[in-house]
């Protein structure tokens, strides 16, 4: 039996040794698989996006004019107001006192030329008779102009004194929003000049806002590398009144009005090295403000012989940038590159990669260089309109000095 059972448990080991000996290695796996883009030299626009200040198209303080009390504001605080139209009045009494005194003198000094006219005019007809002598003409003659010469005195006097009874209707000087009101009925203002001119009381202020100005900066060496970039091709730039901005409000939503370029300081700011740039934005709906800022997209012009590569496919590390390609042994291949700024969902590469090249989207974390893959096409993912998501191009963000 010991004998038996021996043999029975050589014969199981044997057939556990054969079996073991017949199971194959197990198959290597596939190789990762990973979508790739084509590379394609393209033109893109130029765009560089800054932050803003608002000002307003234009602005205009309301002083008073000439001295006396504050009587009453006649507009509403905020609101809309037209070019003069009446904002405060000024006591008037003192200036229509002094407007009647100077038309009393000018009726005075008025009857007195009247007879020395008279009377001049007489003696000049009876000198040829011989009825008065050449003396009594010359006399009349000078009491003539010199009444002449007190009336129209006179009717500067006049002039003036309406005038001045006039600033005591405050208007306003341009049209736009007037502001709230500096000086409170009762108080007393006055007028006076300096050495910088006119120096009457604040009253208030009236601003145009439709349009409005966007004043930014860019640095001198920005505008340095855009015009050496103009003058070996690979960025071509509009003229100044081409040059379109995009504004963002401050909630992030995108503003529905472009606007243009209209100012480009000549000189560089030798305090921050930055120049001066503005731009004109209709304001219809007054929902840019005066004071606000705002981010804004200018559009400088095109840059020629770029690639556009989806943002997830670059990486970076210690080196820098770089992308992961496909080369035609179906191996992947690393190449470092330079980018220049975003576009949409897409960085903008300048260099490094070249026509054709396949570019792996996704799958990079699966993946490094030297590794065998299977490729397939990517396809971007639907995206809402611009409109609806109030999308705009990313890029380079300059703060406003």
């Amino acid at each position: 039996m010991k004998s038996f059972s021996l043999l029975a448990s050589v014969l199981c080991l044997s057939v556990l040794a054969l079996a073991a000996c017949s199971k194959k290695p197990p198959a290597a796996p596939p190789p990762p698989k990973v979508a790739v883009t084509q590379a394609h030299a393209q033109t893109v626009p130029l765009t560089r996006q800054f932050v803003g200040r608002l000002s307003p198209y234009y602005s205009a303080n309301v002083t008073a004019r000439i001295s006396g009390v504050l009587v009453k504001r006649v507009y509403a605080e905020g609101s809309q107001v037209k070019q003069g139209q009446v904002l405060f009045e000024i006591d008037p009494s003192y200036y229509q006192a002094q407007l009647d005194n100077d038309l009393a003198q000018l009726a005075e000094d008025q009857a007195t030329y009247t007879n020395d006219h008279i009377t001049a005019e007489r003696n000049r007809k009876l000198l040829p008779v011989g009825s008065v002598s050449q003396q009594t003409v010359d006399n009349s003659n000078a009491a003539e102009r010199s009444a002449a010469a007190k009336l129209q005195a006179d009717q500067a006097l006049v002039k003036t004194a309406r005038i001045n009874l006039g600033y005591t209707r405050v208007t306003a000087p341009i049209s736009g929003i007037a502001g709230q009101q500096l000086v409170t009925a009762g108080a007393l203002v006055g007028s006076g000049t300096s050495d910088s001119g006119a120096s009457g009381t604040l009253l208030t202020t009236v601003q145009q806002v439709d349009p409005v100005y966007v004043n930014f900066t860019i640095s001198a060496a920005d505008l340095v590398t855009l015009r050496q970039n103009e003058g070996n091709g690979s960025v071509k730039l509009s003229e100044q009144d081409a040059q379109t901005v995009q504004v963002s409000l401050p909630n992030g939503s995108k503003y529905d009005q472009t606007g243009k370029l209209d100012f480009s300081d000549p000189a560089v700011n030798a305090t921050t090295g930055t120049v001066n740039l503005r731009a004109l934005v209709a304001n219809p709906k007054h929902l840019l403000l005066p004071g606000m800022y705002i981010t804004l997209t200018s559009h400088f012009g095109d840059q020629n012989n770029v690639f556009l590569i989806p943002q997830q496919a670059l990486l970076r590390d210690t080196q820098g940038a770089y992308l992961l390609v496909v080369g035609q042994d179906n191996k992947v291949v690393r190449k470092d590159v330079e980018t220049s700024a975003s576009f949409e969902n897409s960085w903008i590469v300048t260099k490094g990669i070249a026509e054709g090249d396949q570019v792996v989207v996704t799958g990079v974390q699966a993946v490094h260089e030297g590794s065998q893959v299977t490729t397939m096409a990517w396809q971007p993912p639907a995206q809402p309109s611009a409109e609806a998501s109030g999308a705009q191009p990313a890029s380079e963000t300059h703060a406003a000095q």
